[in-house]
């Protein structure tokens, strides 16, 4: 008669669906990024990449906590976050309720699909002359440019990932009775959520892009306008200073992304 195993010598098995989960390494980022900035430091003063190509990384700092102590950095940034929460956000809203209705109502999709698919490939910063027209050339215009630029991609990634949410799930709850709406709010809108996040990480990039694009036409102050007037006195510690501010924001807003995503999508652990 085979021997019986000890409790103790049982081992517990791992959860192997979690062996393609992403883990967290923020550390090597942060190395990599380091990394790059003393190479690009000591290209710089060694003289093995010009200084008409890239400015000193020290120097740029050194501009940065100028532009800090004179106050004109927020001066700069604060209408620049303004025209991006406003104009994203109306982009944003309008953009993911339009694509439910679009991955809910065959009427809506049939009427709606090719007016999207039409507007979609136009290049927005194009639009910037029309706008101005329409909404002048004050802040209506770049909320404007901002929303409708964020607004496309949003409806895209919002009605291809209600298309994408598993059908054999919906079919179950119309299985147990559920209502319309129940199925909708607990089944379709919190499996879109993954596609919809992914989608609004495209979304915000782009408006930071238009963002840049609105403020070099008539704005006095903003990190686009900050940009525009380095570039055109071919200050390049001053033009990588704004560089670099929206790349940190870029930065910040994934962050943000990130932290929602942790929220609302513990289901998928």
């Amino acid at each position: 008669m085979p021997e019986r195993l000890a409790p103790e010598a049982a081992k517990p098995v791992a959860f192997r669906g979690g062996g393609f989960a992403p883990t967290s390494r923020r550390v090597v980022g942060l190395i990599v990024f380091i990394c790059l900035i003393g190479f690009v430091e000591l290209g710089t003063r060694t003289g093995f990449i010009s200084s008409l190509t890239l400015p000193k990384p020290s120097d740029v700092l050194a501009t940065f906590v100028e532009l800090w102590q004179t106050g004109l950095l927020w001066k700069h940034l604060i209408p620049s976050l303004t025209r991006l929460v406003v104009g994203a956000a109306l982009g944003v809203a309008v953009g993911m309720g339009v694509g439910i209705l679009i991955g809910l109502f065959s009427m809506i999709r049939a009427g709606l699909v090719p007016v999207v698919a039409a507007i979609f490939p136009i290049p927005k910063i194009a639009l910037l002359p029309l706008f101005v027209i329409w909404f002048g050339i004050d802040e209506g215009s770049k909320y404007a440019l901002i929303a409708f630029g964020t607004f496309t991609p949003t409806v895209v990634a919002t009605y291809g990932a209600v298309d994408n949410v598993d059908r054999n799930l919906i079919r179950m709850g119309q299985s147990f009775s559920l209502s319309w709406w129940s199925i909708v709010s607990k089944i379709v809108i919190p499996g879109a959520m993954p596609g919809i996040l992914s989608g609004l990480r495209v979304s915000l990039a782009i408006a930071i892009i238009l963002l840049v694009a609105a403020e070099m036409l008539g704005a006095e102050y903003g990190v686009g306008a900050y940009i525009l007037e380095a570039g055109s006195l071919y200050d390049l510690e001053r033009l990588f200073v704004g560089v670099t501010i929206l790349s940190v924001l870029g930065v910040i807003i994934s962050a943000l992304i990130t932290m929602i995503e942790k929220r609302l999508l513990r289901w998928r652990v």
